[in-house]
């Protein structure tokens, strides 16, 4: 595969910004994107195979590569929940498929969002991985907006760095449009 849009950017500007800034030696110290995971939870519509083979399929369109189906580990009686049943659909993308699915959520998908102002700059855990909820599939052109159902996904990054303010950074300069504002 040819190298993409987004990892061009990153080997040729956002490293030397990133050694810049915050002073980095060792060149494998400098934070990169390791994978992106997007997940739909279907444990409402668990029992519709219908629906659910309709995620699968949009899932696999906006990712490009066959999302695997997770299940409940344990029984939960108050939620209705066995041991075994289907409780969310998961692809785990790296490299090529990784930074094509990036560039598209930051320049097609975010944008087209309903009175988008930025994405939150509080959506980091400890260890430095972005997470951010999308209310709808269907603002990705991929998906099949036809039949009529729409479900959130969750996309979660996960960044090599280890520290909040140089995956911030790293998302910032890789084309990530954060909210305007004072930055914390």
């Amino acid at each position: 595969m040819a190298k993409q849009r987004l990892q061009e950017k990153y080997e040729k500007e956002v490293v030397k910004t990133l050694v810049s800034e915050f002073g980095i030696k060792n060149k494998m110290a400098v934070p990169k994107i390791s994978k992106v995971v997007i997940n739909i939870g279907i444990g409402s519509i668990a029992k519709n195979k219908e629906l659910t083979e309709t995620l699968r399929k949009d899932l696999a369109a906006i990712s490009g590569q066959k999302p695997s189906t997770k299940v409940a580990r344990v029984s939960i009686a108050s939620f209705g929940l066995r041991a075994g049943m289907p409780v969310g659909i998961a692809v785990t993308l790296r490299r090529e498929l990784m930074y094509a699915f990036l560039d598209r959520l930051f320049s097609i998908v975010l944008p087209r969002l309903r009175d988008f102002r930025g994405v939150s700059r509080d959506s980091f855990d400890k260890a430095g991985n972005y997470t951010l909820g999308v209310v709808e599939h269907t603002v990705f052109p991929e998906a099949d907006i036809i039949k009529g159902t729409s479900h959130g996904l969750e996309v979660t990054i996960v960044v090599s760095s280890g520290k909040k303010e140089m995956s911030e950074r790293l998302l910032e300069l890789m084309g990530m449009p954060f909210e305007k504002g004072e930055v914390k």
